[in-house]
């Protein structure tokens, strides 16, 4: 694998798990509430989430990579339609706020690390924007004549170690400025943002080409 590839799957890990999503939300919640210790812990059962689905999709990537062009086309297009629909949906979808002024005021202690964990954990595994990270665009950086295994591991670390930091991130920034994210205003313009991003992002994917020996 060169060093384009990945860096622009780095690109595309970062910019799907940056945005506005169930488990950018629950790390949102739980920074606010119960501090940036708490998140160590739903950080971590996220990414063991996100594992079991990059597990999931490697298991169908050889038959998939291995098919006609055409089909790996369609997974393509399907991919840049959903990077799409998400754009639009944060252009010109209704704005809530990031933090509600209920999870603010919930109890300052946290739950048990092992119930952070799980709920994390689920959350991840259950993901739809994760699912179609791992089924439409994981499969275009991945090389069909070259060894899965190595490949595989390059790319799903990669994509858990950002996940991992930008959820410790997220987490700081929610526990040092709750008024901020219970503000609409702040939320619309995030979203406007992460729109543009990702329409941006569909565009071009669309370009990249299957990868060659």
């Amino acid at each position: 694998m060169n060093t384009q590839t990945l860096l622009t799957f780095t690109a595309f890990a970062a910019l799907a798990i940056m945005s506005p999503g169930p488990s950018i939300l629950l790390t949102l919640r739980n920074g606010a509430s119960f501090g940036v210790r708490s998140v160590m812990w739903s950080a971590l059962g996220n990414i063991c989430g996100v594992f079991c689905l990059s597990v999931a999709a490697i298991l169908g990537l050889g038959v998939l990579l291995k098919s006609s062009a055409l089909l790996f086309g369609a997974v393509k297009i399907v991919g840049a339609l959903y990077l799409f629909y998400i754009g639009l949906r944060q252009l010109f979808g209704a704005s809530t706020v990031l933090v509600s002024e209920a999870d603010d005021k919930e109890s300052s202690i946290a739950p048990q690390p092992k119930k952070l964990y799980r709920e994390a954990f689920l959350t991840a595994a259950t993901n739809p924007k994760a699912i179609l990270f791992f089924t439409a665009l994981f499969p275009q950086f991945v090389n069909a004549h070259s060894s899965l295994l190595p490949q595989f591991l390059i790319l799903t670390g990669i994509f858990m170690a950002v996940s991992y930091t930008t959820h410790m991130s997220y987490a700081l920034i929610a526990s040092r400025a709750r008024n901020l994210l219970q503000k609409p205003s702040f939320s619309k313009w995030v979203s406007r943002v992460v729109g543009t991003a990702f329409i941006g992002f569909g565009t071009m994917l669309l370009t990249l080409r299957r990868q060659a020996v």
